[in-house]
């Protein structure tokens, strides 16, 4: 089982950047694969980008592609998602996922979630 807590999250203005960390822990982190969402108000939760326990492959949604980057620190049992060239529709809470398995990009294949932390972009 994992257990997954979200920080980093703020108040930022259009164009800046923010980093947002996930910790995780247990002891079989590595297996797992580690995915961000977003959910803004009134929208459904939505993919935005994860890094696979198979060779650390990452895949993002095209609305980020370009501006987030995704890594994972193994030795702290942590996943960063650097996100620069900040725009307002990226305002929304942001959730770290983990499962273990391939990568998807469906709420329903992750089966552990951190609380969020909410990322507001001013224009």
């Amino acid at each position: 089982q994992v257990q997954v807590v979200e920080s980093g999250g703020g108040l930022v203005q259009a164009g800046g950047s923010l980093k947002l960390s996930c910790a995780a822990s247990g002891r079989t982190f590595r297996t797992y694969t580690m995915t961000w969402f977003r959910q803004a108000p009134g929208k459904e939760r939505e993919f935005v980008g994860g890094i696979s326990w198979i060779g650390g492959s990452t895949s993002y949604a095209d609305s980020v592609k370009g501006r987030f980057t995704i890594s994972r620190d193994y030795a702290k049992n942590t996943v960063y998602l650097q996100m620069n060239s900040l725009k307002p529709e990226d305002t929304a809470v942001y959730y770290c996922a983990a499962a273990r398995g391939v990568l998807t990009t469906t709420v329903a294949g992750y089966d552990y979630w951190g609380q969020g932390t909410q990322v507001t972009v001013s224009s």
